[in-house]
């Protein structure tokens, strides 16, 4: 008899497990659009930055029990869109999310050119549009044109400044010299920040002694880098997107560039990057860096970690974590799907994320952000910044060994 009752007791409870399971899925799930490259040039900065975070995310939030919409939990499912590092099929794939999937929200693009491309669609269908990964001193007009688009990663004025102050403090430690190449992939991203830094440069008293651009998709850098070590620079800066990044950086190792400051761009803080060039990339500068001693950010890379398999980048991969975070927030907040709701609410508050907290003027993040990072025996650490607290001293390179 005490067996019986025991294996009724189980079975009933085995049920009630079952039918409770079956209630939580049975629940409508929030419908989340994602579009990024997997394939074409910008492919390899995404699987980095991007992907992994909408899985992180997805999984969190699922984790948790779902997105808690006016008290009833909802589970988050992604439907996602390769662009093919094309900003029409950025268009077609945000289109299709909006009429086709009738996706409840969408998250922002990858990259400055595929989210200026988007925008005008975001914008058509009343879409909030965090935007992670794209930089532009445009901001003010684009917030104006697109009142639901917002900057998380900050200007390019700001990014340019941080890499004229870094090689004005190197020349005044007499570290350097004064003649700058710079070089720049030629789309959105690239031409405007080379077009800033220009005048940065010119008023800081540096000479621009080499000064071109390249294609994006470009496989052979070695013209560029050749066209540099030519001009005899001090220093040697590249507006680069992840394949340049690393194909510049074996170039110059190839053809020796001898430079005691050498920077580039987005990748530059992949861990990828010292794990490809090893000892070589140490005194290295790059784009953004993290406070990578907080206790956030540690937490966030490990659970990064544990669930795709994958380290973070020491720059963008948090901010684009961030701003999922900002659209949780605010839809939990507002507590429905109402698109026009959840972007007001945006607009009007700050938000925890794990950067920090993240306010706006004029839908620019007005926090203090990271804008210069330098490879240090296997860590990225920040050595210039709009206002950070616990920048490290720059250091000359000493060569490519």
């Amino acid at each position: 008899m005490d067996r019986r009752r025991l294996f009724k007791l189980a079975a009933t409870t085995a049920l009630a497990t079952t039918l409770a399971a079956g209630a939580a899925l049975a629940q409508e799930a929030v419908k989340i659009g994602a579009v990024g490259p997997k394939t074409g040039g910008l492919a390899g900065g995404a699987a980095v930055s991007f992907w992994p975070n909408v899985q992180l995310w997805a999984h969190d939030v699922n984790a948790r029990g779902g997105l808690n919409i006016g008290g009833e939990m909802r589970p988050v499912e992604i439907i996602e869109y390769d662009d093919q590092t094309n900003p029409g099929e950025t268009i077609k794939a945000v289109q299709r999310l909006a009429t086709q999937d009738e996706a409840d929200f969408i998250l922002a693009p990858y990259s400055t050119g595929l989210n200026l491309a988007a925008a005008p669609i975001f914008d058509r269908f009343g879409y909030p549009m965090v935007t992670h990964t794209a930089i532009s001193d445009q901001i003010v007009e684009l917030s104006q044109r697109f009142p639901n688009m917002y900057f998380t990663l900050g200007g390019a004025t700001g990014l340019a400044g941080g890499v004229v102050e870094v090689l004005t403090k190197m020349r005044d430690a007499g570290q350097i010299g004064n003649k700058v190449a710079m070089v720049n992939v030629a789309d959105a991203f690239g031409i405007e920040l080379a077009e800033v830094a220009r005048p940065a440069f010119a008023e800081a008293g540096f000479e621009i002694v080499y000064d071109t651009s390249y294609p994006l998709g470009t496989q052979d850098l070695s013209p560029i880098v050749k066209g540099a070590a030519a001009a005899e620079p001090d220093a040697f800066v590249a507006w680069s997107y992840p394949p340049d990044t690393f194909g510049l950086t074996e170039q110059a190792m190839i053809e020796g560039l001898d430079v005691k400051a050498f920077y580039t761009a987005v990748a530059t803080s992949f861990p990828a990057y010292a794990g490809r060039f090893g000892a070589a990339a140490n005194g290295v500068l790059g784009a953004g860096g993290v406070a990578a001693t907080s206790a956030s950010f540690q937490e966030y890379a490990a659970r990064h970690e544990q669930v795709t398999g994958a380290k973070p980048d020491f720059w963008a991969s948090g901010m684009v974590y961030s701003s999922f975070q900002i659209l949780e927030q605010a839809i939990e907040a507002v507590g429905s799907l109402d698109k026009e709701a959840v972007s007001a609410y945006i607009a009007e508050n700050d938000f925890e994320t794990v950067m920090g907290t993240i306010s706006w003027d004029e839908n620019n993040n007005n926090a203090a952000y990271w804008t210069v990072g330098q490879w240090m025996d296997g860590v990225f650490n920040g050595v210039a910044s709009t206002g950070r607290e616990g920048a490290i001293e720059p250091v000359a390179k000493t060569g490519w060994e």
